[in-house]
């Protein structure tokens, strides 16, 4: 038993040894006894793959079927050749064939030829046939259903519903899928070519073998021809019995969809489930028994059968569970632990996504890594430049495709509400003209999405072309990974939760414990150090320097409670990372200015709401700063400079709430929150009216 046990374990030495046997048998002739073995063989390997996949639960069960199907075809052809060395070269073929041939055709080879045919038309025709183009389609869908099918895996794991270890398995069941389904596509082809090779080898034989048996002399012209014919169909009857069992058991594999049970399981259960479809064909086939010239024993036979059926399955609801044993049984964690129907069966559609990415159907490719796509990697990509620039985790982004958008079309969503749109154009390229580049390129003209600049969709053959004349090209994924990046980084204080600043904390707390064991919760909560990290990051402060931040707050929030004046103090402790965000290549800060005049105008209009300090001026005067600090901007920038406002710190934070309505653009500094190696640059100074 133990060499037994050793022999089995060396299952791919034996397979190939199968095979190269299987080879010989296409060269070597082959005595009778091994002849009438191999046809023995053949024909339980194909009932047993037909009754495999008929007893299974899933395809991918039986996934190795098309190799198999593979092997089974080349031994039967390999069987076919060795007979018809035999039928030519002796005259026999074996006791299997011989028999086989004498006992269905009843030693008319006209009948046999016949039913040969029919075997051939079923096969090949019907079976072969319907069995390769649903394969075909199935492989297709598949194909085009792996994008939606890897972005649902994806928002599972986003939303927790599972672990990387159930992403992984359902990621490879899904490839497992669809290679499994464009293999039996491809393997429907060698059931086609069986068919065919079956039908010249009968020609071959009958041809060849009056050829060979009139030159011996074994007999008269006719007598010839019955003894090869009768020969050569029994051989072509034997190949094509398991090859019709193959071809059924692939055709079962390919059509099975949705079923969670083996197949007997399903079509009882399916078919007892409608009754009054058996009870009217009871009917039907009664009242044919009454027709004149039909045998009406059997008509009312079976209809009364039906009938009876038809009542048996009114008394007994259970019925196809009980004749079905094992499609009862087939789950039954299922139903020890039943879906909830109570308010928590609606608690998952609570949950709202921090960030989400809708697509249309076209851009569905760029989120597939399958067939190329790189947008999934972008946006980790993106996760750790915001992790760089400005210092918070960038939450984990859901992508889903939409059919609610045009082809072309995304969505970018913030807490569940789209604070963003635009459109895409997969397979071709965006060339953005930043102004220096001359607007002749061939392609539909737009805007860049993510600055506004003019922008044209082009052909990836253009790609140099537009590069030499100015335009900068940037793939389809970049523009929305870069989309993206923006539209985080403006609403960066509404995605960082209180969860978020725990774990920034955290891992502050690894680097200076005794800072954070001074501040939380000693100072100041948690949502207090969110309120102050929120009032950074509105005005795209990073934070990344997390332990000056809390040794600032631990400094002074025993004092200073109000989390907007506390960011202020923050913010001149982190001078350097605010001024580098402005300078240029020279560390050459530009600055405008506001006349002593007006800024102390200014400084005497603040007022302290329940909002916060902000600027209360007339109308008309507010109207006319606002135009003034637009029209200083706007010089500066004609002449190259990208220039910030400097005012006093106490007039800092009211002057950027009145400005963020009307200037955006135009960030404001407090003196103190310039480094001091900044080469400070004045370009320009607001007077008073």
């Amino acid at each position: 038993m133990s060499t037994l046990h050793r022999v089995l374990r060396q299952t791919d030495l034996l397979l190939g040894l199968g095979l190269l046997t299987v080879v010989a048998m296409l060269i070597l002739p082959l005595p009778q006894w091994a002849l009438d073995g191999g046809l023995v063989v053949a024909i339980a390997s194909s009932v047993i793959i037909l009754l495999t996949s008929v007893n299974i639960t899933d395809p991918l069960q039986f996934s190795v079927f098309p190799s198999l199907l593979l092997i089974t075809t080349l031994f039967r052809l390999a069987l076919s050749i060795a007979a018809t060395k035999l039928i030519l070269g002796t005259g026999q073929a074996g006791h299997v064939i011989q028999t086989f041939g004498a006992f269905v055709m009843g030693g008319d080879f006209v009948v046999g030829f016949v039913t040969f045919l029919i075997l051939i038309i079923v096969n090949f025709v019907v079976i072969t046939n319907g069995a390769g183009r649903v394969s075909e389609v199935v492989a297709r869908f598949t194909l085009d259903a792996m994008p939606g099918k890897q972005m649902s895996i994806d928002a599972d794991l986003a939303a927790g519903l599972i672990d990387e270890d159930g992403a992984r398995d359902r990621r490879k069941r899904i490839k497992q899928e669809a290679d499994f389904y464009g293999a039996m596509d491809g393997a429907s082809k060698f059931v086609k070519g069986d068919a065919v090779a079956a039908v010249l080898m009968i020609v071959v034989n009958i041809v060849g073998g009056f050829a060979v048996g009139f030159m011996k002399g074994q007999g008269d012209a006719l007598t010839i021809l019955k003894d090869y014919s009768l020969l050569s169909v029994g051989e072509g009857l034997v190949s094509q019995v398991p090859a019709l069992l193959i071809s059924t058991a692939s055709g079962l594999m390919v059509t099975r969809a949705g079923q969670d049970r083996s197949m007997g399981g399903e079509v009882l259960s399916q078919l007892f489930n409608q009754p009054r479809a058996i009870l009217f064909a009871g009917i039907a086939l009664a009242a044919f028994g009454f027709v004149p010239g039909f045998p009406a024993t059997i008509f009312v036979g079976v209809g009364a059968g039906c009938i009876g059926l038809y009542r048996f399955l009114q008394t007994t609801p259970n019925a196809a569970k009980m004749l079905d044993p094992v499609g009862s049984t087939a789950k039954p964690k299922a139903a020890s632990t039943p879906a909830p129907t109570g308010p928590e069966a609606v608690l998952p559609l609570l949950a709202v996504d921090p960030i989400e990415i809708e697509i249309g159907y076209g851009l569905t490719k760029l989120a597939d890594s399958r067939v190329g796509g790189d947008l999934p990697e972008r946006i980790t990509a993106t996760r750790r430049q915001i992790a760089l620039e400005a210092g918070f985790v960038m939450p984990t982004v859901r992508i889903r495709d939409s059919v609610h958008l045009q082809t072309n079309d995304y969505v970018i969503k913030v807490r569940g509400e789209e604070v963003a749109r635009a459109a895409c154009m997969p397979g071709q390229l965006l060339a953005v003209n930043s102004g220096s580049a001359t607007p002749n390129l061939p392609g539909m003209v737009t805007k860049d999405p993510v600055f506004g600049l003019d922008a044209v969709w082009i052909d990836a053959a253009l790609r140099d072309q537009a590069e030499r004349i100015g335009y900068t090209v940037i793939e389809p994924s970049a523009v929305i990974s870069t989309h993206l990046c923006e539209t985080v980084k403006a609403h960066a204080s509404e995605l960082l939760s209180r969860q978020d600043v725990q774990t920034l904390i955290d891992n502050a707390k690894a680097v200076n414990e005794a800072v954070v064991n001074e501040l939380v919760p000693n100072v100041l909560q948690v949502g207090d150090v969110q309120k102050v990290l929120q009032h950074l990051l509105r005005e795209r402060v990073p934070i990344r320097d997390m332990v000056t931040i809390l040794e600032t707050m631990a400094d002074f929030g025993s004092r200073v409670k109000d989390p907007e004046q506390l960011g202020e103090l923050v913010r001149s402790s982190i001078s350097r990372t605010i001024t580098r965000q402005y300078v240029d290549h020279e560390n050459r800060l530009y600055c405008i200015t506001l006349e002593p005049g007006l800024e102390r105008q200014l400084a005497e209009a603040v007022s302290a709401t329940s909002i916060g300090q902000v600027l209360v001026l007339d109308p008309v005067i507010q109207s006319s700063i606002v135009e003034r600090l637009k029209t200083a901007n706007d010089e500066a920038m004609a002449r190259g400079y990208h220039a910030v406002l400097l005012c006093g710190t106490q007039l800092r934070l009211p002057l950027r709430r009145l400005l963020e309505r009307y200037l955006p653009t135009l960030h404001v500094l407090a003196f103190n929150e310039v480094a001091a190696r900044a080469d400070v640059e004045f370009v320009g100074q607001v007077r008073a009216a």
